[in-house]
């Protein structure tokens, strides 16, 4: 694809200005990118423009299509935002920020900062769509150059891939994305399911074809009598939903009857019903098979009429029904549904109240502080299953799969939360535990003397939409006494770190405190305290960190004199201390110790850092605990140190195994692990989303050899995606 092919798929619906406007945004890219190459081998500007290709065919926008050609350059080249800014204008520059990771920014660990990078995203995702239209079709161009990657990485990229990104196309009805992710995911982290159902599929193909060319035979020709007009096609099953129709419903690959549908398109909904009629009187349909998205559309807007019915021969054959303007947005979801003029934007009919989930992710960015819990929120709330509910008055209301009447009650409006005294489910009253189903009539019982909601709420209601709700009604009700719990707590951490109460907590260091957490004033940090949004060890750092730093000043003196004794010629230590087979570069005799945060063991690079009584700490080079680049102080504590010849001991490695959840798989890594003859001194293990399955293991090595054996070994165990080391 070169910018040629783009720009004339663009001229179809894009004036002259606009294509000249994203000729000069590829000229720019270009330029920026010149003489970077993908893993691939290929130029690297080949990756935008495909990711600006993808767009086309959705029909996006001038903006969109300039914003994926410009995408990379700040992250990966040194053009900043500033020069997109000033170039292509304030918006292009947001969406391009808004698909720029925060690599610059110094982290405690990978997840931490793939959190912050999500977090990141997804705020910018909701102030304009465009961001993740253009994300997705970003990471479908690298799945489908995933090859190039490393294993680990291909494991890991998939992984990813179907537990953030899947659902987020599912979410915003992008099929045609979604599916071929899945796909490709599926065949990097099962290979053996993805080419057996592959092959198991072209083996039927021939059969399958003339089966399907005889009932659209017979539907046209039905079609034909009726005066209506319809296109007319058989659709095979993505390999992706026929696993999990295998995996979740226990099937095997015979007793999944519905490998093709047959989708016919018309050219408005009266046709859609008539066309529904017909099928039914040439086919008897199977009860319990019909589902109406037309006059009950899912959440992500997709609309079709699904049957399924009694085909020839006895099989049963799936038929959808759809308009050319459904169809298009099943394939494209809310890119069918966006209109952009200047840069603004405008919905279509009453698509704001459905896209209403948008604001509720700003809402959850401002109310949650730590990027992990905001990230696991959005899995609980916007990407876990769904259930749809009713109100007494016929609207559908979505939910997260095991949601309760609180979290309905919550989502109907926030007074009608705080206002419930109890629910109705089905006619019947319920507690306010009980599991919601798709289908249930909910019914909200409310009072105007209710005394708003109880504490236990916070742990009955299942979204995070409904806690958030219930933690801001104490934060209002109960400030006064929230206030008076914060000084509290402050109060008794001081005293706990020997501290005089009254020294720390005078106005103007409670002031400053506030300040530093962004609190308008004391009484809503000390109100934050009171209700669990801040603690008060948190407060404490800071109110002691003046103090702290002087006391690191007066032993800095110590610090620089020791260390110019150790630098002297002929220095030695009077003690014989173990080094445990790590030497200090010119000095004897010191104290060693391995750092508990990355585990260095033989054949790792390494560096020392001296700390204050403790002697000299060893780290990995890639432990981010060790401040490269500092200045003063932290400079002056690192110290070069190297591995010994002939160390024999054994070290403690942690190590984290992700795999697909099945019965006596952890049995299997652990004998894999046993027949390295190597000892295992810890062992965890969970299930996680997407029948995942989550190890983390501890054992003892003797080196970095060693390790890749035992790595190797765990790898050759049957469904396992990926082995990675990792960091405390």
């Amino acid at each position: 694809m070169g910018i040629e092919q783009l720009l004339e798929k663009a001229s179809v619906y894009m004036k002259e200005q606009d294509l000249i406007r994203i000729k000069e945004a590829y000229d720019f890219a270009e330029q920026a990118h010149h003489g970077q190459v993908r893993k691939s081998g290929e130029p690297y500007i080949l990756h935008p423009v495909t990711v600006a290709d993808i767009l086309v065919n959705m029909g996006m926008d001038v903006m969109s299509i300039i914003a994926a050609l410009l995408h990379d350059v700040v992250e990966d080249t040194t053009v900043d935002l500033e020069t997109v800014r000033a170039k292509f204008g304030e918006t292009c520059a947001m969406l391009v920020d808004g698909l720029t990771k925060l690599e610059k920014i110094r982290f405690q660990s990978k997840e931490e900062q793939q959190n912050e990078n999500y977090r990141k995203m997804f705020v910018a995702m909701a102030q304009d769509i465009r961001v993740i239209l253009i994300k997705l079709a970003d990471r479908l161009h690298n799945m489908r150059t995933l090859k190039y990657q490393s294993e680990e990485s291909q494991r890991r990229i998939a992984y990813e891939t179907l537990e953030i990104f899947c659902p987020i196309a599912h979410r915003l009805g992008i099929s045609a994305i979604k599916w071929e992710m899945e796909d490709i995911a599926l065949r990097y982290l099962n290979p053996q399911q993805y080419y057996r159902i592959a092959n198991l599929m072209k083996k039927k193909r021939a059969e399958r074809e003339q089966f399907i060319d005889d009932v659209i035979s017979r539907i046209r020709e039905k079609l034909e009598e009726m005066g209506i007009e319809g296109d007319i096609s058989g659709r095979p099953k993505h390999l992706y939903s026929i696993y999990k129709k295998m995996t979740t419903r226990n099937k095997q690959f015979n007793e999944i009857y519905d490998l093709l549908a047959i989708r016919i398109i018309v050219d408005n909904i009266k046709d859609c019903y008539a066309t529904l009629g017909i099928i039914h009187t040439l086919w008897k349909p199977m009860p319990g098979r019909f589902k109406d998205y037309i006059a009950m559309p899912k959440a992500n807007m997709y609309q079709s009429l699904h049957t399924t019915v009694i085909g020839p021969n006895g099989e049963p054959t799936e038929v959808q029904i759809r308009t050319w303007e459904m169809h298009r947005t099943s394939e494209y979801g809310i890119a069918a549904h966006w209109a952009y003029k200047e840069g603004m934007v405008v919905p279509d009919g009453n698509f704001e109240d459905k896209m209403s989930w948008f604001r509720e992710i700003l809402e959850l960015q401002h109310e949650t502080r730590d990027a992990a819990e905001f990230m696991e929120s959005l899995k609980m709330d916007f990407f876990a299953d769904l259930v749809f509910v009713f109100t007494p008055s016929g609207e559908v209301i979505e939910l997260p799969a095991g949601s309760v009447p609180l979290d309905f009650a919550y989502r109907i409006h926030t007074e009608v939360g705080n206002r419930t005294i109890g629910a109705k489910v089905n006619g019947r009253i319920v507690p306010l535990d009980h599991k919601l189903k798709t289908g249930d009539i909910v019914e909200i019982l409310t009072s105007k003397h209710s005394y708003g909601p109880s504490q236990d709420w916070v742990k009955i209601a299942q979204s995070s939409h409904a806690r958030s709700k219930i933690r801001q009604w104490f934060k209002k009700e109960k400030r006064e006494e929230n206030v008076a719990k914060g000084r509290e707590l402050i109060e008794r951490e001081l005293k706990r770190l020997g501290l005089e109460p009254s020294a720390w907590m005078s106005e103007d260091k409670l002031q400053e405190a506030a300040a530093k957490f962004t609190f308008n004033d004391i009484e809503d940090m000390m109100s934050a305290i009171g209700f669990g949004g801040i603690t008060a060890a948190q407060i404490c750092t800071k109110l002691t960190e003046k103090m702290r730093r002087e006391a690191e000043e007066a032993s800095q003196i110590e610090l620089t004199a020791e260390k110019k004794e150790i630098k002297a010629a002929g220095m030695t230590v009077k003690k014989n201390r173990p080094n445990h087979g790590v030497k200090v570069k010119g000095v004897d005799n010191l104290l060693v110790r391995y750092a508990r945060c990355c585990n260095p063991v033989p054949g790792d690079a390494i560096v020392g850092y001296i700390t204050r009584g403790r002697g000299v700490s060893v780290h990995r080079m890639d432990c981010l605990n060790i401040p490269f680049g500092a200045d003063g102080e932290e400079a002056e504590r690192v110290i070069e140190v190297e591995w010994e010849d002939s160390v024999e001991a054994n070290y403690s490695v942690d190590i984290e195994i992700t795999g697909h959840d099945r019965r006596g798989l952890l049995n299997e890594v652990l004998q894999a692990v046993s027949e390295s003859k190597t000892n295992i001194s810890a062992v965890t293990g969970r299930s996680v989303k997407n029948k995942m399955a989550l190890i983390h293991m501890t054992v003892l090595i003797k080196n970095i050899d060693h390790l890749s054996s035992v790595v190797e070994k765990i790898k050759r165990v049957q469904d396992i995606y990926s082995v990675q080391r990792i960091m405390q």
